[in-house]
């Protein structure tokens, strides 16, 4: 037998027993330890039907992934209770949490209008049980109510090379941070360049040429700004949506700090104290070329990162594409972005496509074989417009959530005196 098939339905079976051990302790312990053996096999039988019918390059199926929500719900909803908490409140706490983790903004509304009346529903039963029938009722809603996909698993533990809009380089360590290329280097046995004079962030422009984008009309100060990025000072101007603060505040003290990556100016007030860019290089052995660009831009003030993003060019068939990944412990997110001209000799990159290309892209690096498994993040689209503005570059760079605008950064570019 599979012994990771064992594995995954003992930890099912663990998390079974909890979760029936928290739906039946209201009636004392031996209620407790017969649910612990009821959901123990309940949810170990879920797991191993899911995973038989599971078909390749396919995440588990939705049954099962709502009966292991409710099962992780259940007893933090019993904890909740010991701590004074009534149902109601369980209720809405459970439903906020559950359409918080939905991301999608829709969902973000809806979880506590669920809590709350699940919560009201069941004021007089044990909270585990209105925790675990709070998720249950969210997420059976949401599938019924948001028809596509969130995330679709693109590839299981795959070479990277059939994954070319992917970078496939990770963080070796729970912190990202600044020196991330020098480490990758150490890790790679590659020749470290800090702070590079006169590079790009792509080698050659004319590298993207496609059917939507001619490099020949693209504005000589626009192209200069891609090949030679370093000749250049950039002030960042974030302009967030109201709806989106409370949410990214929280990520950013909880993630994006601590992991020194993604840590965009909440205000003004911090853009102001300036943007430290450079570009640390890495070439291979026995070779002049440049084989790894890694752009860096961190506060100008306090040195904290902003973005750690690793730039690679590929052609797929007759286009050109730009992917940027952004190292994660152990993981890669990447933003594949399909070249298109502008008026005025700008130049957008866009996350829009249907050309299985473009996009975002979650992947797993497997520390021993670098094989990958990727998740594709559907409903986050970026695009980026750089472009000359009364002789004075600037570039404009637009983010969405299923269709709900929520951040864009206003870049004024000047030359390094």
């Amino acid at each position: 037998m599979d012994v990771k098939r064992v594995q995954a339905a003992g930890f099912a079976a663990a998390m079974g027993a909890l979760a029936g051990a928290a739906l039946g302790a209201h009636q004392g312990s031996r209620r407790a330890v017969k649910g612990a053996l009821l959901g123990a096999a309940a949810l170990a039988t879920v797991d191993a039907a899911a995973r038989a019918r599971r078909r390749p390059n396919e995440i588990p199926a939705a049954w099962s992934r709502i009966a292991a929500s409710a099962a992780l719900a259940a007893p933090i909803g019993w904890v909740a209770g010991k701590a004074g908490a009534n149902p109601l409140a369980v209720g809405v706490a459970s439903g906020t949490v559950a359409g918080a983790m939905g991301v999608r903004p829709q969902k973000v509304a809806l979880g506590p209008v669920v809590g709350l009346a699940v919560g009201a529903a069941l004021r007089d039963r044990p909270p585990a049980q209105v925790a675990a029938a709070t998720v249950v009722a969210f997420r059976t809603l949401s599938q019924l109510l948001f028809r596509e996909p969130q995330v679709a698993l693109v590839a299981d533990r795959v070479p990277a090379e059939r994954l070319p809009f992917v970078v496939p380089l990770e963080a070796r360590t729970r912190y990202v941070g600044t020196g991330y290329v020098r480490a990758l280097a150490e890790a790679t046995g590659g020749s470290y360049q800090e702070a590079t004079p006169d590079v790009g962030i792509v080698a050659d422009l004319d590298a993207l040429a496609g059917p939507e984008f001619e490099p020949a009309a693209v504005a000589p100060l626009v192209r200069e700004f891609y090949e030679h990025t370093t000749r250049f000072t950039l002030d960042i101007v974030p302009r967030w949506r109201p709806w989106v603060r409370p949410g990214y505040l929280l990520y950013r003290t909880l993630v994006a700090r601590p992991l020194g990556q993604a840590n965009v100016p909440m205000n003004q007030r911090e853009a102001q104290q300036g943007v430290h860019s450079r570009i640390d290089t890495i070439t291979a052995p026995g070779s002049p070329a440049v084989s790894t660009r890694g752009w860096i831009r961190s506060n100008a003030l306090t040195g904290e990162p902003i973005y750690v993003g690793i730039y690679t060019t590929y052609r797929h068939h007759d286009r050109g594409y730009v992917s940027v990944g952004f190292p994660l412990p152990q993981a890669n997110f990447t933003a594949t972005l399909a070249p298109q001209q502008r008026p005025g000799g700008g130049l957008r990159l866009t996350s829009r496509g249907s050309d299985g290309q473009t996009g975002h892209y979650l992947s797993y690096v497997d520390a021993d074989t670098r094989d990958l498994t990727t998740l594709a993040v559907h409903g986050f689209t970026e695009t980026l417009d750089v472009y000359v503005d009364n002789g004075e570059l600037r570039a404009d760079h637009a983010f969405t959530l299923f269709g709900l605008p929520f951040l864009t950064l206003e870049y004024r570019i000047a030359r390094k005196p």
